[in-house]
């Protein structure tokens, strides 16, 4: 990337962290700094990938394996970069991210059991020269995260459908990510009011402005 190139965040956390309550946030404030930003999320961002985020989350009459479900999470992610994320950042503009590769460890390797080393070599032949700027992790107890789930929709996604156990492994996924790169992921208590949170997200991007 160019030196005038836009700073590319990404959020991440399990269900019912408020990811999507924080990037709205996010958005607002890095506008208010006369920054361009585009907000998306994984999987999806496109058309296409939003296709493919369907196939994904919906309850479907063919099971999708582990295996299955993490190259579909690929696929979609190399669409979402070739066709949004990459573009934007090349021309200027500060990308948030609901999600990127981190869920994919966490989800696919710490949660459904996938080999770390398979994900990692998707991940270099992906988008190796592309990681994220800055990742916050919102990280809250499984129960609250669940509870919050399932009050903001009366439908449940596959993911959201799974056992306790299965969460907390990919809660314990993204803390051991957190751990390994403490310079890149910055992780915010998923519990405090929203407008903290925000002050805290903002502070945690503050060595990025430039200024």
């Amino acid at each position: 990337m160019s030196a005038d190139a836009g700073k590319f965040i990404t959020l991440e956390g399990i269900e019912g962290s408020g990811k999507s309550t924080l990037a709205g946030a996010l958005g607002q404030a890095l506008r208010a700094r006369g920054l361009a930003v585009q907000l998306t999320r994984e999987p999806g961002g496109t058309p296409l990938a939003e296709r493919l985020r369907t196939l994904l989350l919906e309850h479907g009459e063919e099971p999708i394996g582990a295996r299955s479900e993490m190259l579909l999470m690929f696929a979609a992610r190399a669409v979402h970069l070739d066709n949004l994320i990459r573009p934007a950042l090349r021309g200027g503009t500060w990308v948030v991210c609901d999600r990127f590769t981190d869920a994919t460890r966490a989800y696919q390797g710490s949660g459904r059991g996938v080999s770390g080393e398979l994900i990692e070599q998707l991940a270099e032949m992906v988008h190796g020269d592309l990681w994220p700027d800055r990742t916050l992790l919102l990280d809250l107890p499984v129960e609250q995260g669940l509870a919050r789930a399932r009050r903001r929709s009366a439908s449940t996604d596959r993911f959201e459908d799974e056992d306790r156990r299965f969460h907390e492994r990919v809660r314990a996924g993204y803390l051991k990510i957190a751990d390994a790169e403490p310079q890149r992921v910055r992780i915010l208590d998923a519990m405090a009011p929203a407008e903290l949170l925000a002050r805290r997200a903002l502070e945690a991007l503050a060595d990025l402005w430039g200024d």
